[in-house]
């Protein structure tokens, strides 16, 4: 034990004797190391920022809004306008096998919303109860709409955050009365912030049964009586997702008379695909940004084995007096390989500590709209550790049995 705490002290002191090169040596392990942690966690915090932002949709949602159809009855192409109908969306309901949930949307824009207390114009949704199983609307205060308040056409209403401080600013809105194009409802519910910074479209909208919209807010236009704007719903499961979809597809075209494979007949916003396209994305860009880490990490221990092999053939010499001395192979082949791991170790903490350190400090930083908080990922973690290991064994070990090689005489005769 004490010969080898005499290596390592003759190896620190050799390596404090050289403290500049030591430390352009060290630089580029710690680099290496901290990119890799920081790179990697910050595309985590933005992949965490996104799932974030689809969270706030909803779960594992689909929209499906209407396009353009043949004008002619059999013609294979695009060519007018058409609607949803809420017909379609009691087809859909009692046919469709493939879903968990469904609603459809009755959208206006051009409603002024009144209480004693502020007004302004909003965006008002006709939905279905299940819309809440389909999109995030956390109520709180009051409650969620239900069977009986769509099929009674109860005139009830659930307010947006936003839309609350606008027409009930600084006062509780449950058990109020809003007039919307002078039509009292009962405000049952205000639908909580939604959103890291508050700007989603659920705050400022107004949620009231859809039977009730149908009846009093019908949509312009011919037929608007009984269209829809758009429908949401949401697959049994997210492997199912493209078999939904083609069955939504297929009862809306049989009820229109247009073949579902048109192109132009839907626009959907799949957001299962979306999330999937997403995954793949990041999953590409944390391998990108982890092999750029590797390749700095990879390089620095290049730079280590060269000075290492640089500090062997200054101390030819000195090795051979050792050798000559008595010193073993395993004594050489130790020191230098300590100074070698010595240096990755120490350099590759270093690295660590910055990356953690910089992470620390950026939590407590208000992240981008998009972004989360950036975090040490522990895959990347462990796996920068076990880099740092090859690295330091091959840093250490090549130099170290090259100085051990060394024939005493032949060494002793370097100038």
């Amino acid at each position: 034990m004490g010969a080898l705490l005499d290596i390592v002290r003759q190896s620190l002191s050799t390596l404090w004797a050289h403290k500049l090169r030591s430390f352009l040596t060290m630089f580029g392990i710690a680099w290496g190391v901290g990119s890799l942690l920081l790179l990697v966690g910050l595309g985590e915090g933005f992949r965490s920022g996104q799932d974030k932002n689809l969270a706030n949709l909803g779960q594992d949602i689909m929209f499906v809004f209407p396009g353009r159809i043949p004008a002619v009855e059999g013609s294979l192409q695009s060519g007018r306008p058409y609607n949803f109908t809420y017909d379609d969306y009691v087809a859909i309901r009692n046919e469709a096998k493939f879903l968990r949930a469904l609603s459809p949307v009755l959208n206006r824009e051009d409603i002024r919303a009144v209480s004693e207390y502020g007004s302004t114009n909003g965006q008002v949704f006709g939905v279905a109860p299940d819309y809440g199983h389909i999109r995030t609307v956390p109520v709180n205060p009051g409650r969620w709409f239900n069977e009986e308040d769509n099929t009674e056409h109860r005139r009830v209403a659930i307010v947006g955050w936003e839309l609350l401080r606008n027409v009930f600013p600084g006062r509780p809105a449950v058990g109020n009365t809003i007039l919307l194009n002078g039509i009292d409802f009962d405000v049952i519910g205000v639908v909580e912030k939604v959103g890291k910074e508050g700007n989603n479209g659920t705050n400022g909208r107004i949620f009231v049964p859809v039977e009730t919209m149908r009846m009093l807010f019908p949509l312009k236009g011919e037929h608007g009586e009984n269209a829809i704007s758009f429908i949401n719903y949401r697959p049994l499961t997210k492997e199912q997702h493209l078999r939904a979809k083609q069955e939504v597809h297929e009862i809306i075209a049989r009820r229109h008379s247009f073949d579902p494979k048109l192109e132009d007949a839907f626009t959907d916003w799949d957001t299962i695909e979306n999330a999937m396209r997403v995954a793949k994305i990041f999953d590409a860009m944390d391998w990108f940004l982890g092999v750029v880490g590797l390749v700095t990490l990879a390089l620095g221990a290049i730079g280590i084995i060269n000075i290492m092999l640089v500090s062997v053939t200054e101390r030819t010499k000195e090795i051979g007096l050792r050798k000559a001395l008595g010193a073993t192979y395993r004594n050489i082949l130790t020191q230098f390989f300590i100074e070698g791991a010595f240096l990755t170790a120490l350099s590759g903490g270093i690295g660590l500590a910055i990356s953690v350190a910089f992470v620390t400090v950026l939590a407590q930083l208000p992240a981008p709209e998009g972004f989360d908080t950036p975090r040490i990922v522990p895959v990347s973690a462990v796996g920068a550790i076990l880099s740092l290991a090859i690295a330091g064994i091959v840093a250490g070990l090549y130099p170290a049995r090259k100085a051990a090689l060394l024939p005493p005489v032949e060494a002793l005769r370097q100038e």
